[in-house]
């Protein structure tokens, strides 16, 4: 039954990988806004 587990190791492996993309994708995003919001009140 090592199988088992060693699956369901990489099963959440690839979960953490894919929520670290749209977390990093969100970020991403989330800081151009911010910095476009800013560079227009300095304008």
């Amino acid at each position: 039954m090592w199988y088992f587990t060693w699956v369901l190791g990489i099963g959440f492996a690839v979960l953490l990988a894919i929520l670290n993309v749209l977390w990093m994708e969100n970020e991403n995003g989330r800081n151009g806004s911010l910095r476009a919001r800013r560079d227009a009140e300095d304008a």
